[in-house]
């Protein structure tokens, strides 16, 4: 008999090698796919490089250094350390080892991705018409290191190409004194005085954790308070704390200007008045990496901002384009965009999935104290938006807690009106980014506030707060 034809192997090409890239890569090959990866920063991209690796790297000295000045309380000493005095950090010694840590991440995820047989090509890439024309996928046209180029031909390809920080005109980065956060890293002091411009995710995690280190911070936000797209609940508690804690929090004030005075920075205000520091952080946001990917030329539909247009399995507007990550501008975490890319390879090589669902992703602000969520939110309930009712536990009251010298924070459960089924949650507190987990499962798997309740829980922990607060929402018998 004649042998069976071998089925040929799908050419996928990735372009980019952040979590949404080298995730898409790695479930390619397991599929069979023959993959390439191309890349110009190093495997991890931005979220190992520069973004997530090194700013948690950065916040867990800052935790110990929060750790340490909260001791006292539980009546420890240092020696050496004379009353008023203050344990200090060598930033310099601390930013070596961030950056250590980032390229030793990379190592390894180029070391699991060349495990399982995937290419790895240095250079940009960008779309162009493919050898099928009309017919057929776009190609990916790379530019290498040298400035020469190849073209390679691919079945499909995942566009993972993540994103910048937001740069205004008024106020460009020099890497000395104006800084983005991707050249925190580059500093052998500490500033004196920290001057952050934008009150975010990225604004708050950086103000948190370089108050810990010692320096002075003033915080500069446009909006009525920090983290203006947060629950409104834990952005007072973070505000609170940061407040008591020595730092000037600067409300409902646009920065206009930021420029170089010296060995310091001015921060000039929409109402004309000025903020100096030692040195200036200006985390505005990001914009999409999309310019010069080809898009237009070959279809790929992008929103108004400029991010790529996708689906709930990240396919494009164009057959066999997918896009994961921070350029498709779905929800800006490194679980999402890894997500994204695995579900683009699994829908490609016929594998089975479920689509993406932004209801059951949970999220962690790394601040002191952590702010975690997931599910629906208590805006969206208060709007009608969403059918629920919520109960509040502060930690406070919480014996683990208080053991631990912890005051700040509180455990928030949503749950579905009638059924009780757990539709979200906010955790504010330590190590909140592992307390979100259970409620996570509770969301992902719909489980009731009775389910959560019969759970048993460790006496005394932080995690028997939120079956204390599954136990408050079970439902009141009728009659």
């Amino acid at each position: 008999m004649p042998a069976t034809p071998t089925r040929p192997r799908q050419r996928v090409v990735v372009v980019g090698g952040g979590p949404g890239g080298y995730e898409a890569a790695l479930v390619a090959a397991q599929l069979g796919g023959d993959v390439t990866v191309v890349d110009s920063d190093g495997m991890g991209g931005s979220a190992v490089l520069t973004d997530c690796v090194p700013s948690k790297t950065l916040i867990a000295t800052s935790e110990v250094m929060t750790q340490v000045d909260g001791g006292s309380e539980l009546g420890v000493r240092y020696a050496g350390v004379a009353s008023g005095e203050h344990v200090g950090v060598d930033l310099g010694v601390v930013n070596d080892r961030v950056k250590k840590l980032a390229h030793a991440q990379s190592a390894d995820i180029m070391a699991s991705l060349s495990a399982v047989g995937v290419t790895l090509v240095p250079g940009t890439g960008r779309l162009v018409e493919g050898a099928q024309g009309s017919h057929g996928s776009p190609d990916v046209e790379v530019t290498a290191p040298d400035g020469s180029t190849r073209v390679l031909e691919a079945d499909a390809v995942l566009l993972a190409v993540g994103a910048t920080p937001r740069r205004l005109e008024s106020s460009m980065p020099d890497g000395e004194r104006i800084l983005d956060w991707r050249q925190l890293y580059d500093l052998e002091e500490l500033p004196t005085r920290l001057v952050v411009v934008g009150s975010g995710v990225t604004g708050a995690e950086f103000a948190s954790a370089y108050l810990a280190l010692g320096s002075e911070v003033v915080l500069v936000s446009s909006r009525d308070r920090v983290l203006p797209g947060e629950d409104a609940d834990a952005a007072e508690v973070l505000e609170e704390a940061f407040r008591r804690r020595g730092m000037e929090v600067v409300s409902r004030a646009r920065a206009e200007t930021v420029r170089r005075d010296g060995d310091g920075v001015v921060v000039t205000l929409a109402d004309g008045r000025t903020v100096t520091g030692s040195h200036c952080l200006v985390a505005v946001g990001s914009i999409p990496s999309t310019a010069g990917l080809g898009l237009e030329e070959v279809g790929v539909e992008t929103s108004p901002s400029g991010h790529i247009a996708v689906d709930r399995v990240s396919r494009t507007s164009v057959p066999g384009v997918y896009a994961a990550g921070d350029c498709t501008g779905v929800f800006a975490l490194a679980s999402v965009a890894a997500m994204q890319g695995r579900i683009a390879m699994r829908h490609l090589l016929g594998d089975a999935v479920r689509p993406l669902s932004l209801k059951t992703v949970s999220s962690n602000i790394f601040t002191s104290p952590e702010i975690a969520t997931v599910g629906w939110t208590q805006a969206q309930i208060d709007s009608g938006e969403a059918q629920g009712v919520s109960v509040m536990l502060p930690l406070a009251t919480n014996p683990r807690a208080k053991m631990q010298g912890v005051s700040e924070g509180f455990v928030k459960l949503f749950a579905r009106t009638g059924s009780g089924t757990v539709i979200g949650g906010v955790v504010v507190g330590p190590r909140a980014s592992e307390l979100i987990f259970p409620v996570t499962l509770a969301v992902e798997h719909r489980l009731t506030v009775d389910d959560v309740a019969r759970s048993f829980t460790v006496y005394p922990s932080l995690s028997g707060s939120i079956a204390e607060a599954a136990r408050r929402l079970h439902p009141s018998p009728i009659g």
